[in-house]
């Protein structure tokens, strides 16, 4: 692979979508070195004879379209893109495009260093020489012309050159056919500066939302510029029409949403109602306060939810917002009067609501953009966002949690028009806190054609716009994979080629052996089964269980012997499995541990009263939850009463040690409440729905003061071994089993890919991740050291790396004198704080393990973690064992 997509990858952290992507863009480069005066024709034959979904450039100039899910990072790509242009290749002048105003201040602020989501950030070549960043505001002062009498004090011939233009500031169409003032004559320069950049012989462009750039206008005015290549990222690769939409014809890579959500890249979806919700019941005007009010609640519990998490897992507090989308510019000023009104729970959100719609002009708009841009901020108090139809894409945030969508629409268009905007995850990947990770969309009158809408085959949730080349476009089926040694008793053939159980009777007292042997996982080792007394005790359970079906052994002159086919059962288990016990660390002797004294910060608790219990439904697995089930039914006297009575559900309180801080804490809980909710009636609603969402609060805020005395810790075999269960994959329908030898070709898609021809596995296919994985394979098969190895499923192991968080090893090799965790990772990962982590983890149940071994005659434990440029052809597993064994 190009050492400079592998460095771009490891410096900027991409996903595996944005890699992909700038591994196609290295190929393409390869294939097509960027230059001017080119075949157009002759240019496309060669891209379709590799990516045969490119099928016209629909540009005059080679174009080439990068279809990524919206929350996946297309920013942080443009910014690989530029870096491999420039290392690679030598390009200086790049011409990013941007639809509309709210993109474009965005992009001048990505691409501009020293800001919060700089996307060349750890590039070092950048880093020493900065770009130059020209937008359509600045170009004038002369800063992007490498004229040598016109050179700016401080210029570097040698430094990229990133424009930044809105469409409307090059497209004299847009303007009512005035000339744009960037193809006006600018007399010091002689020319135009869009002539300027027209005659350069290196110019990139960047067209951010692509989509937006395909009415004649825009396809005219970006062609004038005569780039020497186009990339195009958007979410929506597709033009619409009457007759229905009209995918691009040059999309080279697809990445859609349903990818995304599967891989955990963006938020979860979800719907909200009220149960048992009955809309004839209402008036418009009732129906829309109410969605409002909900709306409100649940921003409040997800508040609540996210400090809670940020302070658990020492991460910055995310203060998230909600949006309304309104019908037009006067229905958004009538909500904005209702949420700033004292009827509107007091009043409390009147200066943390903001409208944005298009007939704002001025400096009110620009006011109104700059906000947006600055909502995730936690100084900015705006919590509600009213809009009309200014944010269709764009809006690069990540801390929007909730919508309410009040403008008539289909249950498609809400679908797909509603949760682009709030997909984004505030932390770069799913957490595991279900508030934390959803998007929750307010539609009570909506809630069933929502569903239903999101449970259409065809709807953006299950599906996408997929290329040919796209594995993920085809028909999927599931496969289970069994382990090798419940193939062989179920009539499969062993080593030798024979079958070892080759009669019904024989198959049955086998599979019974198999299913009996977990029962015996308590013993300190599988070999243990041969013991004869536990050989003893596995006979009798087969024989007391096994009763043969009438008929079963007619003609069979002999009946089985049940004591032989167990010892041939049990030799077969321990040969075709590897023994990984099942260990939990637990502190000896006697800890103690409390809490200092403290006081609760409150600030940022607004939860507001609930008539009804509100019903969420995650769009992608149909579960539901409500959103007050925690609610109270056993009255008490006190309002402090209920919150503290779950707080000692905690097993780290002690209401005996901790009862005078418990009350306290939660008296400046209710003493909050108390302070906004105007009546007693109020403030016990609020403590009885939310008493274990409000002892949460508490409890995250008391870990800061916690402490305990120091103590020691021991590992606790449970298991001695753990039985292999079937793999479940699930792979394109018909898909062959491709032999893992073979190079593979399109590596992009080798995750979609099952592979087999074994003869050290415990399972006759796998499945890899990365190319690297396989090619780890046949070091494994390869290898005289090497006895027999897997890749573990889901719960084989039981390693806690973070705060309950498992980690799951990407193989296992049991050789001749040890056994082998192991985790071939991208070379540009490997001082990655995650992967780090679950080394450390790893090593530490490594040790556990083989202080259970050395006691009952094992083979001791050893982690490798092997960068994956070190797996070649030439690799041996002693080699890579004596390289990367991981060492704290």
């Amino acid at each position: 692979m190009n050492r400079n997509v592998n460095a771009i990858s490891g410096r900027l952290s991409l996903r595996q979508p944005q890699r992909e992507s700038l591994e196609i863009l290295a190929h393409v480069t390869e294939l097509l070195p960027p230059r001017q005066e080119i075949d157009l024709a002759a240019a496309l034959d060669v891209i379709r004879s590799e990516y045969p979904s490119v099928t016209d450039f629909e540009r005059e100039f080679p174009s080439l379209c990068f279809a990524l899910a919206t929350g996946v990072g297309k920013t942080r790509l443009m910014g690989a893109f530029v870096s491999y242009l420039r290392l690679e290749h030598g390009i200086r002048n790049f011409f990013v495009l941007a639809p509309n105003l709210t993109i474009y201040n965005k992009l001048i602020a990505d691409f501009t260093p020293n800001t919060p989501k700089y996307v060349l950030q750890g590039i070092g070549e950048f880093a020493s020489d900065l770009p130059e960043v020209i937008t359509g505001d600045t170009y004038e002062k002369g800063r992007g012309i490498r004229v040598p009498t016109l050179k700016m004090p401080g210029y570097s011939d040698d430094r990229v050159h990133i424009n930044i233009f809105n469409i409307s500031k090059i497209n004299s169409e847009v303007r009512g056919g005035k000339e744009p003032r960037v193809k006006r004559l600018q007399e010091a320069l002689g020319m135009s500066y869009f002539e300027y950049l027209a005659g350069l012989n290196d110019l990139t462009l960047i067209m951010d939302e692509s989509h937006r750039y395909r009415a004649s206008a825009g396809v005219r005015a970006i062609n004038e510029l005569k780039p020497i290549l186009g990339l195009e990222l958007t979410a929506t690769p597709q033009m619409e029409a009457a007759g229905g939409p009209t995918p691009f014809k040059n999309i080279i890579y697809s990445y859609p949403l349903s990818n995304a959500l599967s891989d955990g890249f963006v938020k979860e979806p979800a719907v909200a109602t009220r149960e048992n919700f009955n809309a004839a019941s209402y008036s418009p005007a009732q129906l829309e306060r109410l969605k409002l009010e909900d709306g409100v609640r649940i921003h409040e519990d997800t508040k609540v939810e996210l400090e809670v998490y940020a302070r658990q897992y020492d991460k910055q507090i995310v203060k998230p917002f909600m949006l309304v989308v309104a019908q037009d510019t006067e229905h958004a000023d009538s909500l904005l009067a209702a949420i700033k009104s004292y009827d509107f729970f007091e009043g409390r959100y009147a200066e943390r609501v903001i409208t944005v719609h298009s007939n704002q002009k001025g400096e009110e708009r620009d006011e109104t953009v700059q906000q947006l841009l600055n909502v995730e901020n936690p100084d900015n108090p705006t919590e509600i966002v009213i809009h009309v139809n200014m944010l269709k894409e764009g809006w690069d945030v990540t801390n929007l949690y909730t919508i309410v969508p009040l403008r008539a629409a289909s249950s498609r268009t809400l679908v797909e028009q509603s949760i682009g905007r709030g997909l984004r995850l505030p932390y770069g990947k799913r957490v595991g806190v279900p508030a934390v990770d959803r998007l929750t969309i307010v539609a009570h009158d909506k809630f069933q054609a929502i569903i239903d809408e999101a449970n259409n085959p065809n709807s953006m949730i299950r599906t996408g716009v997929y290329i040919v080349r796209d594995v993920a476009g085809e028909r999927k089926e599931a496969v289970v994979v069994a382990p090798v040694m419940q193939q062989v008793v179920s009539g499969g053939k062993n080593e030798s080629g024979i079958i070892a159980f080759p009669t019904k009777v024989e198959q049955d007292i086998a599979r019974m052996t198999i299913e009996l042997i977990p029962n015996y996982e308590r013993l300190p080792r599988s070999a243990a089964l041969t013991d004869s007394g536990v050989h003893a005790d596995i006979v009798r359970d087969v024989s007391a269980a096994y009763t043969p079906v009438q008929g079963a052994l007619e003609g069979i002159t002999d009946p089985p012997d049940i004591e032989e086919i167990v010892a041939n059962v049990t030799r077969l288990y321990i040969d075709k499995s590897i023994d990984i016990p099942r260990i939990t660390v637990v502190p000896t002797g006697e800890v103690t541990f409390g809490y200092h004294d403290f006081d609760m910060d409150v600030t940022g608790l607004w939860l507001q009263p609930v008539a009804s219990e509100i019903l969420i439904q995650y769009l992608t697995t149909n579960q539901q939850l409500r959103m007050q089930a925690g609610l109270s039914v056993i009255p008490e006297a006190l309002l402090t009463d209920y919150i503290v009575r779950e707080l000692i559900d905690y097993p780290d309180i002690c209401y005996d040690e901790h009862a005078d801080l418990l009350y306290k804490l939660a008296g400046q809980v209710v003493a909050r409440l108390e302070s906004y909710l105007k009546t007693d009636e109020k403030v016990r609603n609020v403590v009885r729905y939310y008493d274990k969402k409000l002892a949460g609060l508490i409890h995250s805020q008391m870990q800061g003061s916690f402490w305990q005395s120091e103590t020691e810790y021991e590992a606790i075999v449970s298991k001695g071994f753990t039985t292999l269960r079937p793999a479940n994959y699930s792979a394109p329908a018909g898909q062959a089993v491709l032999n893992f030898r073979n190079p593979v070709e399109d590596r992009l898609y080798i995750r979609g890919m099952l592979f087999g021809g074994f003869a050290k596995c415990l399972y006759p296919t796998q499945r890899f991740q990365s190319d690297a994985e396989r090619r780890f394979a046949v070091v494994c098969e390869n290898s005289s050291e090497a006895l027999k190895w897997f890749k573990p499923s889901s719960g084989q192991f039981q390693i806690d790396y973070k705060g309950g968080r498992l980690y799951e090893p990407d193989f296992v090799v049991e050789a001749l004198t040890s056994k082998l965790i192991c985790e071939p990772k991208r070379a540009s990962e490997m001082q990655d704080e995650d992967v780090q982590a679950k080394a450390r983890a790893a090593l530490l149940w490594c040790e556990r393990a083989t202080e259970h071994a050395e006691t009952n005659g094992g083979k001791p434990w050893t982690y490798l973690l092997i960068p994956h440029d070190a797996i070649t052809a030439a690799s041996a597993l002693q080699g890579l064992t004596a390289e990367f064994t991981f060492s704290s």
